[in-house]
C-alpha cells in the first residue's frame, strides 16, 4: 500500500510542469505604460506602424499583460485597431 503512494508521488513530480515560484523567487518588475511615460494624448487609428506593435501576425490584439499598457491606453489601442480594421487600413 505504501509502495503505491510512493509511485503516485513520483509520477506527479515528473509531469513536466513549469516550476512554481518559490520563496526566493521574485515577480518580474512591472514596466510602466509607454503612452503614459511619453505623455501621448491621443492614439490615432491612422498610425498603422504604432498599432501593429500591439497586434500578432495573425491580426489578434495582444493582451494588456503582454504589452504592459495601462487599462485606459489598452482600451484606446483596442478601439483604434478596430477602427483601422473597419476602414480597411489593416
Amino acid at each position: 500500500m505504501s509502495e503505491e503512494k510512493d509511485i503516485k508521488t513520483e509520477t506527479s513530480e515528473n509531469t513536466g510542469e513549469a516550476p512554481r515560484r518559490g520563496r526566493g523567487m521574485q515577480k518580474p518588475k512591472r514596466r510602466g505604460c509607454g503612452f503614459c511615460m511619453n505623455k501621448v494624448g491621443y492614439i490615432d487609428y491612422k498610425d498603422i506602424g504604432r498599432l501593429k506593435k500591439y497586434m500578432t501576425e495573425k491580426g489578434k490584439i495582444i493582451s494588456r499583460r503582454q504589452t504592459g499598457l495601462c487599462a485606459v491606453h489598452q482600451r484606446e489601442i483596442t478601439n483604434a485597431i478596430k477602427r483601422a480594421r473597419n476602414m480597411s487600413l489593416m
